[in-house]
């Protein structure tokens, strides 16, 4: 999918690290929501209340996910899953624009 119809975007920008992360939720219509966001290069660490679906639409970053010793390379096009209530890793290596699609 490479657009979203019929939606509502909140102006407001979720900003993190300083500025390094930022992204806008979007919510669709059946109540769920998604942000679309840019990472700069760096290190980082999030927190997760519900499950995360994160596709990588450009650039490129390592992931390391809960319970797991190994850092995972993800590009665009690819994407990766984290549970809900858990922390995850990542090291950004060039600019990432993302879509996270949230789930119960």
């Amino acid at each position: 999918m490479t657009q979203f119809s019929n939606v509502t975007v909140i102006k407001k920008a979720n900003v993190y690290d300083g500025g390094k992360v930022t992204s806008r939720t979007v919510q669709f219509a059946d109540g769920s929501r998604k942000t679309l966001g840019i990472m700069l290069p760096g290190d980082y660490s999030f927190n997760t209340a519900a499950g995360e679906l994160m596709e990588i639409l450009a650039g490129e970053l390592s992931v390391q996910l809960p319970d797991c010793a190994e850092w995972q390379t993800i590009k665009g096009g690819e994407s990766f899953e984290v549970p809900a209530n858990n922390c995850f890793n990542l090291k950004v290596t060039q600019l990432v624009d993302y879509c996270c699609s949230y789930y119960d």
